[in-house]
């Protein structure tokens, strides 16, 4: 069973990432002067994930804007405790920088000079121990020809600590959660790039982006996540949830649909 006793979940590490979707039609086709028009077009999922636990910690459907990438690294640091991760990487996509900033940051108000004019702002900075870095690709007719890293906040001495001790990345990346993605593609037809199964309708394509991703933690067991037994191979199927921490077993649809969202003690 669940045990509530057990959260936050074991996560020690996150990437970060938007995966693009639509709902009703494509956004190039939308009139912004329709009002039918204003749930539809590009819809994208801002994910959390944990790689080593390959777990979903939090995905914010929207419209890909600075403001709903602050509401999902806020709504992480809620769901993880408000714990310091011990590596946080994203992609390029620059508004990551002010909402982990904002989130994982601290005020330093500078002591007063003594001296005449306009005293100085306060300033937030990373707080000790936060490591983030940046995976930046670049394009070429429409492939990758190059990756780039680059370290926000944080030293390379951290990151190469951060790597040490990771039990998924050796280095800098966001394989792990665009790896996810094409999962959650396969799981969920409304996502799939070239489809005539796309979401007629934004509530719908909302309820099934929370069913995938969420149940994917509880319901779906993970190859790479089987314990070893005593000779070596893997056997013990694993859920993410299991894996960090939250249960015990893999749960059933059945069981995972039924179960009460709002918990009495």
């Amino acid at each position: 069973m669940l045990n509530s006793l057990l959260f936050p979940p074991q996560t020690n590490e996150v990437q970060f990432d938007e995966k693009w979707s639509f709902s009703g039609k494509k956004e190039k086709n939308c009139n912004p002067e329709d009002p039918g028009d204003e749930d539809c077009g590009d819809i994208w999922d801002h994910i959390a994930f944990d790689p080593e636990n390959r777990l979903v910690i939090c995905v914010i459907p929207g419209k890909r804007t600075a403001k709903n990438t602050r509401k999902l690294v806020k709504e992480f640091k809620r769901r993880t405790g408000g714990k310091t991760m011990r590596l946080i990487t994203t992609d390029m996509y620059k508004p990551y920088i002010e909402a982990i900033l904002a989130e994982y940051g601290i005020i330093i108000r500078p002591t007063s000079t003594g001296k005449r004019g306009r005293p100085r702002k306060p300033q937030r900075v990373p707080k000790p121990g936060l490591t983030y870095a940046m995976v930046k690709k670049h394009l070429k007719r429409g492939k990758i020809a190059k990756v780039e890293t680059e370290i926000i906040f944080g030293t390379q001495k951290d990151v190469d600590a951060a790597l040490k001790k990771s039990k998924a990345s050796k280095r800098i990346n966001t394989a792990f959660i665009e790896r996810q993605n094409g999962t959650d593609r396969n799981r969920n037809s409304r996502k799939a790039r070239k489809t005539l199964c796309f979401s007629k309708r934004r509530e719908e394509h909302d309820a099934m982006t929370y069913f995938t991703l969420y149940s994917y933690n509880f319901c779906w067991p993970v190859r790479t996540l089987k314990l070893k037994d005593n000779w070596g191979e893997r056997s013990s199927p694993r859920t993410p949830a299991m894996s960090a921490g939250l249960t015990d077993h893999v749960w059933t649809v059945k069981e995972w649909v039924n179960f009460p969202v709002v918990q009495c003690t």
